[in-house]
């Protein structure tokens, strides 16, 4: 186990975890310590965002009602104390605000404990992400939108008083709000944008201001003591959420040196953790989504800070959310690819949590110059990171087959279906177990899925990270790779060979467990063929499996898939069949009950081939 970590993750990255965990036991042993990593800071602005106030309100007063009252009715919750935790869940901290609360487990961190004696995972007080999600602030967004629409005073209030109530209540390095300095980076984002708007519209004073500056001083000094974690070690989102709050807090404290070092290393990490087709290193679109969002408000700030991205990475973030457009559906949603733990950090539009056209809008205007989409609700992300989507000219991008090598992602498409197929070849850590896996989407329909994360810190989120969860197949017994802890995966699969053409996929992957698996998908006019061989040097059972979240009826030989009652698509195989009760996490904590289809088979004299026939049904009822 140990060679093989050492081997895939190099030499470097085992000496820096093992610095780390020096410096916590070191910490947690001699407390006093602690000011060797400490910086000094001294804040003295915080103006560094375009004001859009005017720009924004005239855009939200035009929603339809219906959306402005559900924005009230969000911002109502947030001066209570509840906010809709990772895009999908009502979570009441109580009033006043227990921001050392998990809401969902009615356990709370000690805030004179420091943070490095509160643990990552604890059993009885849950998942510590449920603990930060209200301290991201990205209420605070929302009440500033709902100001704009309303002109409600009691907005301004609460974010006013809430923003004092953290300050008090969580006092430097203590508490479970200091033990990440991504947390800290989005919390500063957010407070900056919707004082912004409280400023712009009159409404903040003095003591405001002094706030907003203790924040950000915390805040800053926080991904300062402990970025070497972040670069070193985990290297991923929070390298580059903590880079962008070192950016801010760099221009915040006058530090053009450390400003300027901030945006240099910035580049380096783009360059390392996007690939040349726009991949992201995580295997996520979620997390890639959020990465954008946070480089979305560099860019924004570009012009106060006066220094800009480099060509090279403007051309890896153009490619990204090129590749994005072309792994999306026609409703805005993606596949559930990779981890997802619900972020959405800037929720600066009425558009839905799995809706991706805002921050891809606003990215590509940004980035191009051009409006991606037609004119919608999505647009106003755009706005609020200055960019005017109605000023600009329609682009005129058309989604196709496409192979993103790099980024292991390959795309089929007819009129009314298409699918995506997943089979990397890692140079990164991976995430999920989803070599060989496809995603299959009938008008808008998420057909065959993927079944998500749920938690990092639960036993049913662990299992959702493994082979089964995945549209593949599965050897009795054997994951596809290795995986130790949330998220420690090893004995990385090798990708053979692939090929694309317009209607044909074809892929190899060998794993280190003992097998091989190859893959053939031959799209028909309306319908797909999926071919697969398994090759092991024993004889072992497999199973062929399918997620869906469609009502299903089946005979002895075939499966019949129903969305909202209408029959979309029927599946016929080669193999005995079984349906049992499976689960998918859409959102981050949240679960819901699916189908399973399992075709089941044995490896023979060291191979198996098998056969599904998928023949879809259109919104013209074509068979």
């Amino acid at each position: 186990m140990i060679g093989t970590i050492i081997k895939e993750m190099g030499w470097s990255w085992l000496f820096n975890r093992g610095l780390y965990s020096a410096k916590l036991v070191m910490l947690r042993k001699f407390p006093i310590f602690e000011q060797v990593f400490e910086h000094k800071v001294n804040i003295r602005r915080w103006n560094l965002c375009q004001d859009m106030t005017s720009e924004i309100e005239e855009f939200i007063k035009k929603l339809p009602k219906e959306k402005i009252q559900s924005l009230l009715d969000t911002a109502d919750l947030a001066c209570e104390g509840t906010v809709i935790g990772f895009s999908s869940t009502r979570m009441s901290y109580g009033i006043p605000i227990n921001w050392q609360l998990n809401p969902i487990s009615g356990k709370a961190c000690d805030n004179t404990l420091k943070w490095y004696r509160i643990p990552d995972f604890d059993k009885e007080r849950g998942d510590i992400k449920a603990v930060w999600e209200i301290s991201r602030f990205s209420h605070f967004v929302t009440l500033a939108r709902a100001y704009l629409v309303s002109k409600n005073e009691k907005y301004y209030n609460a974010f006013s008083e809430q923003l004092a109530a953290w300050l008090k209540e969580n006092p430097y390095s203590f508490g479970a709000n200091f033990k990440c300095g991504q947390e800290c980076a989005l919390r500063m984002m957010n407070a900056i944008l919707a004082y912004n708007v409280f400023h712009a519209k009159g409404l903040t004073n003095n003591d405001d201001e002094q706030n907003l500056l203790e924040l950000i001083r915390r805040c800053y000094k926080k991904i300062l003591s402990n970025f070497f974690y972040a670069h070193k070690c985990i290297k991923n989102n929070h390298t580059i959420s903590e880079l962008v709050g070192m950016i801010i807090g760099a221009w915040c404290s006058c530090d053009e040196k450390k400003l300027k070092k901030a945006y240099k290393l910035l580049d380096t990490v783009i360059d390392d953790q996007f690939s040349e087709d726009g991949g992201y290193t995580q295997y996520s679109f979620n997390y890639q989504r959020l990465v954008l969002q946070v480089l979305e408000y560099v860019l924004f700030i570009s012009d106060k800070t006066g220094i800009s991205l480099s060509e090279h990475s403007l051309k890896k973030l153009r490619n990204s959310v090129l590749l994005l457009y072309q792994c999306q559906d026609q409703t805005g949603d993606v596949p559930n690819y990779g981890f997802n733990d619900g972020a959405l950090v800037f929720p600066v539009s009425v558009s839905e949590y799995r809706d991706f056209r805002p921050v891809l809008g606003a990215l590509y205007g940004r980035l191009f110059g051009k409006c991606l989409y037609s004119a919608g609700e999505y647009d106003e992300e755009a706005i609020w990171f200055g960019i005017l989507p109605n000023t600009l000219p329609k682009a005129n991008e058309s989604r196709i087959a496409t192979a993103f090598s790099d980024a292991g992602l390959f795309t089929l498409r007819k009129k009314h279906f298409w699918m995506m197929c997943v089979l990397n070849d890692y140079k990164k850590r991976p995430a999920h177990m989803d070599q060989l896996h496809v995603d299959l989407w009938i008008d808008g329909v998420n057909a065959l899925c993927d079944c998500g994360t749920y938690s990092y810190a639960d036993p049913e989120g662990e299992a959702l990270a493994l082979t089964e969860a995945h549209n593949t197949t599965k050897i009795e017994n054997t994951e596809q790779m290795t995986k130790k802890g949330a998220f420690l995966v090893y004995d990385r699969t090798k990708r053979c060979a692939h090929n694309l053409s317009k209607d044909v996929f074809w892929g190899k992957m060998h794993s280190k467990q003992g097998y091989t698996h190859e893959r053939h998908i031959e799209m028909r006019e309306n319908g797909v063929d999926i071919y697969d061989v398994l090759t092991a040097k024993t004889d072992r059972k497999f199973d062929l499996i399918l997620h869906t979240p469609c009502d299903i009826q089946c005979d002895e030989k075939r499966i019949k898939l129903f969305h909202e009652k209408k029959h979309i698509m029927t599946i016929e195989g080669t193999l005995d069949f079984e349906i049992k009760d499976g689960i998918r996490s859409v959102y981050y904590l949240t679960k819901e009950q699916i189908s399973t289809i399992r075709f089941m088979g044995l490896v023979e004299g060291g191979k198996a081939q098998s056969q599904i026939k998928i023949d879809l049904l259109t919104k013209r009822g074509e068979v």
